[in-house]
């Protein structure tokens, strides 16, 4: 394990995240909403999409209330079930040849990381509890998981909020999932936000006031970061929060990053990570997006309204009702910001 606490320093000379002079974040418009959460001030936090491939409209996404637990919601932003759970912050999910893993970290214990599974019963839209299943010390805060491409392993990150990385192997081949912590890596400070590319099996990790970061997936490599993005205060903002892809090829696509302290959200083109620019979600029939935490994307039909693919953003707020998630075409994006 390399503890990093020089990262300001080492971030800032990242010759790949240079600020251009012209930082412009153009307005694309919320295709739908979901129904807000049920509890107050700073509650809904992070989502995650499933794409059903047989029918793109019943697709599902389902997103965190970290207050009270964890909510599945229809392409129309209808809130189909919820499943009580205590402190449940970030979620990622796979398809795992049509069962649905979800994984979440679990903050009911401050002291004690853990990490909560669930099998999304995609007919039935809920969420059915596997447990919950301790990690390491310290408070669980970032999740995310990875399919290793040259077995189907699983793996999944649990990012603790002092930085600390725990990766854990998630094995389901039992009556009972079996979930073990094989590797540690740590930045220096608070993070949350991570998503893994499954193509190149690369890790991204956004450190919260100070930039992003790539790590090796494999647990038997080596635990080192790479920065790879810096929190500059003009393409991207502190804090840097959720973190999702948009891939294209064997490595190419974009990573798109929550840049919650200017209400923007930052994309960088793969796999160079170079800066592609940035975009708001603006109010029109459906009002925008602030403080974003969490986000999703996946790219695909998910039917007429998001023909390419589905971004989904946390609304940090949506007066007078509690928080929601946002839902936005990939096609919209792509075109406010001339995308390929």
């Amino acid at each position: 394990m390399r503890i990093l606490s020089l990262a300001a320093l080492l971030l800032a000379g990242c010759a790949t995240t240079s600020a251009p002079t012209e930082v412009v974040a153009p307005m694309v418009a919320a295709a739908a909403e979901t129904d807000p959460v049920d509890t107050a001030a700073d509650a809904a936090d992070d989502p995650a999409i499933w794409r059903n491939a047989a029918d793109p409209a019943k697709s599902l996404v389902i997103g965190t209330d970290k207050k009270a637990g964890i909510h599945v919601y229809s392409l129309a932003g209808k809130r189909l079930s919820f499943t009580p759970a205590a402190r449940l912050n970030n979620v990622d999910l796979r398809d795992l040849g049509g069962r649905v893993i979800a994984a979440a970290s679990d903050r009911a214990d401050v002291s004690t990381a853990h990490v909560s599974l669930f099998t999304l019963n995609t007919a039935a839209a809920k969420l059915v509890p596997l447990g919950r299943f301790p990690v390491g010390a310290g408070e669980a805060y970032g999740m995310c998981l990875w399919t290793r491409a040259s077995d189907k392993a699983l793996f999944g990150f649990v990012v603790l909020k002092d930085g600390r990385i725990d990766q854990v192997a998630i094995d389901l081949s039992g009556t009972s999932p079996k979930v073990t912590t094989v590797r540690s890596m740590k930045l220096g400070t608070q993070s949350e936000g991570c998503v893994v590319d499954d193509r190149t099996g690369q890790l991204y990790v956004a450190e919260e006031d100070v930039g992003l970061w790539r790590f090796d997936a494999d647990p038997s490599a080596p635990s080192i970061a790479t920065p790879i993005a810096k929190v500059d205060g003009k393409t991207l903002v502190a804090d840097a929060e959720g973190l999702a892809l948009a891939p294209s090829g064997k490595s190419g696509g974009y990573l798109v990053v929550s840049s919650q302290g200017d209400n923007a959200y930052t994309l960088y083109r793969l796999p160079g990570v170079t800066y592609a620019g940035r975009f708001r979600i603006g109010s029109g029939t459906i009002d925008g997006t602030s403080d974003t935490d969490g986000i999703d994307l996946m790219l695909g039909d998910f039917g007429p309204a998001y023909p390419h693919g589905l971004l989904v953003a946390q609304d940090g707020d949506n007066a007078p009702a509690t928080q929601n998630f946002k839902y936005v075409s990939w096609d919209a994006v792509r075109k406010a910001l001339r995308l390929r």
